[in-house]
């Protein structure tokens, strides 16, 4: 098979995500492998929600602008990303029409649930499932009566032209992979996210470290608020790196419970893996159904010991023994404390962190993984 020639499709998110972050490095990694590749990009930002609506419900817009990228690259391949509003499944339809093959790379649920993350009330929600999108409307998951109506018909609405469209599905985590196959979709294959070896410690510095780390966004699903609850029980010092819409009720809570926690607000990247090279562990107490978190892969590449809830996809990423019960404060503190008090076993647990993130999420594994996807895919 001769090199394939890529067209990266993504609907940039209002907020930037780890989907972001695996869009650009799925591109640097494109370009360090000297892949023939252009990106074709929206912008959510951009667009107000009257025309967000009207995308949705048509099904994307501007269809021929994709058609015309693929026939200018020579496009065999074309891998998208979100794609939703202004995309949509008749870009997709486009490339095909143009000659490309098309991947569709999901990094959340949105195919089924409107709001991506299902995840509502505190609780993993997987109510809507295949074409049966009602229950986004009556319970209003985005916040607005219309928008949430809009959502739910145009996910079922379009849903089969989706699966009509593509030729192979990719996700993260074969957490997602199985989940996914039980919403309604046909089959996906696996391709954890990478981190560049630039990001990789030469040698673990969890043994000097001198606090926890929590990092993302300060939402429900992302379970904050029992890792301010296991530092209180534990006492280990606990930084939170991140904002969002639970900020000043995780504030007032660890006032309540005087818990060791600072917040630090949202930093750039590169703060991050500064306070990685200080840490004694990274603390990624989820309770919804991550895909794959790159506040775990970050921690295991710095060479930080990984305290995680048992949750998602988090023990296919840190390994099932490096996992606690999710909701469960009193075991979160107790493996902290066993890191915390014993600096030699922080050490080995940081070598084994990075070990494991060289083998499984190295830059060479995922771009072998990906160009044979495309190899199948355009055979």
């Amino acid at each position: 098979m001769s090199a394939p020639r890529v067209l990266v499709v993504h609907n940039r998110y209002r907020l930037r995500g780890g989907e972001e972050r695996a869009v650009e490095l799925q591109l640097a990694a494109l370009e360090r492998a000297g892949i023939e590749h252009a990106a074709l990009l929206r912008d959510s930002s951009d667009t107000g929600r009257a025309r967000a609506a009207r995308a949705l419900l048509a099904g994307g817009e501007r269809p021929r602008e994709v058609a015309d990228a693929v026939r200018a690259l020579g496009a065999t391949v074309v891998h998208v990303h979100n794609m939703n509003p202004l995309f949509g499944p008749r870009s997709l339809a486009a490339a095909r029409e143009a000659g490309a093959r098309v991947v569709l790379h999901l990094h959340n649920f949105r195919l089924f649930c409107s709001i991506a993350v299902a995840f509502r009330d505190g609780e993993t929600c997987f109510r809507c499932r295949r074409r049966f999108t009602l229950p986004g409307a009556v319970l209003n998951c985005r916040g607005s009566a219309p928008e949430s109506a809009v959502y739910a018909a145009a996910l079922a609405r379009h849903q089969p032209a989706v699966f009509e469209a593509v030729d192979r599905f990719v996700t993260p985590s074969a957490f997602a992979a199985g989940q996914l196959a039980r919403l309604g979709l046909p089959s996906a294959e696996v391709v954890a996210n990478y981190l560049p070896e630039s990001e990789f410690a030469t040698a673990t510095a969890a043994g000097e470290g001198t606090y926890a780390l929590a990092s993302g966004r300060l939402a429900s699903e992302k379970g904050f608020a029992h890792a301010i609850r296991a530092a209180a029980l534990s006492h280990v010092p606990l930084r939170i790196a991140g904002d969002g819409p639970l900020a000043e009720e995780l504030w007032g809570l660890a006032a309540s419970l005087d818990a060791p926690v600072e917040f630090l607000g949202r930093v750039p990247p590169e703060r991050i893996r500064e306070l990685l090279r200080g840490a004694a562990m990274a603390v990624v107490p989820s309770v919804g159904p991550d895909v794959m978190p790159f506040a775990a892969l970050e921690a295991m590449a710095a060479g930080v010991p990984v305290v995680a809830a048992r949750s998602g996809s988090l023990p296919e990423v840190a390994g099932e023994g490096r996992c606690v019960a999710r909701r469960d404060p009193e075991s979160l503190a107790g493996a902290m404390s066993a890191l915390w008090d014993d600096s030699g076993h922080r050490a080995d647990e940081g070598e084994a962190a990075l070990a494991r993130a060289r083998e499984r999420f190295g830059e060479a594994r995922y771009l072998r993984e990906l160009l044979a996807i495309y190899e199948r895919v355009v055979d």
